[in-house]
């Protein structure tokens, strides 16, 4: 359960946890929010943007920096990363999470592990794959219920190998 509030200077009506049918915010725009519920989670960072068909909750998807639109991402993915925070599907709005302790959809996932994409898409594990290693995102508890808790700091992948 989470219990969403928006802090600082800037907030708007659309809750975090919520997808619209209508565009509500600006997109792009950028708030910081707390889960009141998960007080030692902290504070955590959300993009506005338009969501992709079939997007769940705590999926992994890539969100492009023009029109703010999003493609639940796997395998061989690139672009800069967020996680949904509603069941945002196509042509609607909605929230994702770019900093902070969030549920990730995922497989088997240790506590500290380095995130990866997957052939699933929107989904995470720690299985080490060249090219597909998720950049600022890692495991802060195991998996448990086809979700992680993971801590992301403006995540990327690159499909790089090094």
């Amino acid at each position: 359960m989470a219990t969403w509030k928006m802090i600082g200077d800037i907030t708007f009506d659309q809750g975090i946890a919520t997808t619209s049918t209508t565009q509500e915010v600006p997109l792009g725009a950028r708030v910081k929010a707390r889960d009141i519920d998960n007080p030692s989670y902290g504070d955590m960072e959300f993009v506005y943007g338009v969501g992709v068909a079939s997007t769940a909750a705590s999926d992994l998807v890539t969100i492009d920096g023009s029109g703010f639109t999003t493609a639940r991402v796997s395998a061989n993915g690139v672009g800069k990363c967020a996680v949904a925070m509603s069941a945002n599907v196509a042509n609607q709005y909605g929230w994702y999470c770019i900093d902070g302790t969030v549920t990730i959809t995922s497989g088997d996932v240790a506590d500290g592990a380095q995130l990866y994409l997957t052939s699933t898409a929107g989904s995470v594990d720690d299985a080490v794959v060249a090219g597909d290693v998720i950049y600022g995102a890692y495991a802060v508890a195991d998996d448990s219920g086809g979700t992680t808790l993971a801590s992301i700091t403006h995540p990327y992948v690159n499909n790089v190998s090094n």
